[in-house]
């Protein structure tokens, strides 16, 4: 690795803002003040705070235990599980990555329908063109080299943080506290008993904002030590919680309740419009425009260098391991973008494909989570790369103990109709994996892991016949 290509804290700490700062935190406002009043946000951030800070101390740890291991967020599933696993982490990553991307590009034009009609929800036969656009410039940006990308990646962040600090700072000089302290238990004749029932409403919706986490830890090769990856994911992890809990505590004390709950997305414009008038909307309107695109830009690097990754521990076909001149994946990125490219024209006839591509994004980036954090457990249970005596075996139990509980809960919180739509795309997927092992001659499955496909076959199976029969709707 060129001298020249090595990212500094500071990138590495962008790209995990960047890729952590989408669309999400636009719509926060409404999204909460549909679901709960102030006390049950609050609950809600620090269940996901907490357990998102368990798993960014385990990737912070894991970067210096295990520093021979610079691929991240699957290399730990196949250090740890095997190649198998290994694979599903990957291909599970990487298939929620492009979908997360084509979500993307729908909001955008979404976004410019309120502007302009001729793009009306984002899914418009003009909205695809223009996305298309949009989609091969970053593309070719790209494949000029990885460093010039992220440099754009960098500056793109600080720029899409912009109108977020001036919205924060606009709705604390506005805030009315009485108005805060109305809607505290939600407003209306709310129990303490449904406080419950409206955090775990709000739990997708935090999973989904703190995608991102793993940015450093995917680009670890590139850092110039592995300290800096740990750094970089903690320290941009903390900074974009205390931005999240701002967006969504602080209109609670410039609107009602309900008023935030009917709010259009992107909620936070329609909020600041509230406080300054018009030019708050379009202001943030820009904002989020800015946003994702940069966290568009974010995740097909992160993509295309996951397929890359993969393809160099042999969990996919090593073609997938070429590079340019420039020394970019460029392969995992080509097929990358195609996929995207699909499904950006597979949703001119869904109409749910964004809350769904939502969704299936979330709960797919949780399956590496929560082998990445029994990785973790494993290596304290097994004391492996632990002295006798080590002071830093308890703390790393309990922060990979939490981690697993908390990740786990959040897939099964997502219920039965995205796992097994997961189930029918990790169950063809093998056969990239059993494409790899071919070409290396090693022995395909192992008997867990002939289980385990058996499980996604089934699975898949059963979500094919869910929506044959409309059972499950998407």
């Amino acid at each position: 690795m060129a001298a020249d290509q090595k990212f500094s804290r500071l990138t590495l700490t962008a790209m995990v803002v960047g890729s952590m700062v989408g669309a999400g935190i636009f719509s926060l406002p409404a999204r909460f003040g549909a679901a709960t009043g102030p006390f049950g946000a609050i609950v809600a951030w620090i269940i996901a705070g907490g357990g998102m800070l368990m798993l960014a101390f385990v990737f912070q740890s894991l970067a210096v235990r295990k520093p021979e291991i610079d691929a991240g967020i699957f290399a730990y599933a196949k250090e740890g599980f095997g190649s198998y696993l290994g694979f599903v982490a990957a291909f599970g990553f990487w298939i929620g990555t492009c979908l997360g991307n084509t979500t993307y590009f729908v909001l955008i034009k979404s976004t410019l329908g309120a502007f302009f009609p001729v793009f009306g929800d984002g899914n418009t036969p003009q909205a695809i063109v223009v996305s298309s656009v949009i989609l091969w410039a970053f593309h070719f940006t790209i494949l000029r080299g990885i460093k010039e990308a992220a440099f754009i990646n960098k500056v793109v962040t600080f720029a899409k943080i912009l109108p977020i600090f001036v919205f924060i700072a606009f709705m604390a000089f506005a805030f009315d506290y009485d108005k805060f302290a109305a809607s505290f238990w939600g407003g209306g004749d709310y129990s303490g008993s449904q406080v419950f029932d409206q955090v775990r409403s709000t739990m997708l919706v935090t999973v989904f904002v703190f995608i991102g986490i793993e940015g450093a830890s995917v680009y670890s090769r590139y850092a110039k030590t592995r300290e800096d990856v740990g750094w970089a994911t903690v320290m941009g992890f903390l900074g974009v919680l205390c931005l999240l809990v701002l967006v969504t505590l602080l209109p609670y004390g410039v609107l009602e309740r309900p008023e935030l709950a009917d709010l259009r997305q992107p909620s936070m414009a329609g909020a600041l419009e509230s406080v300054v008038g018009p030019w708050g909307l379009k202001f943030v309107s820009a904002g989020l425009i800015v946003s994702v695109l940069g966290a568009f830009l974010a995740w097909s690097l992160l993509a295309a260098e996951v397929l890359y990754s993969a393809a160099k521990y042999g969990l996919v076909p090593k073609t997938f391991a070429h590079e340019n001149r420039h020394q970019v994946p460029s392969t995992a990125l080509w097929i990358t973008n195609i996929l995207v490219q699909c499904f950006l024209i597979v949703t001119i006839f869904s109409q749910y494909a964004f809350d769904l591509s939502l969704e299936m994004t979330s709960a797919l980036t949780l399956i590496p989570y929560i082998l990445v954090a029994g990785y973790a457990l494993k290596l304290v249970l097994t004391r492996e790369t632990y002295a006798p005596g080590s002071k830093d075996w308890g703390r790393d139990m309990t922060w990979a103990a939490i981690a697993v509980v908390y990740t786990f809960f959040m897939l099964l919180s997502g219920g039965f109709k995205h796992l097994v739509l997961a189930c029918i795309l990790l169950a063809p997927g093998t056969l990239m994996f059993i494409l790899a092992r071919r070409e290396q001659g090693q022995t395909i499955f192992r008997p867990l892991e002939i289980a385990l496909l058996g499980v996604f076959v089934v699975g898949a199976a059963a979500g094919i016949y869910g929506l044959v029969t409309g059972m499950i709707t998407i």
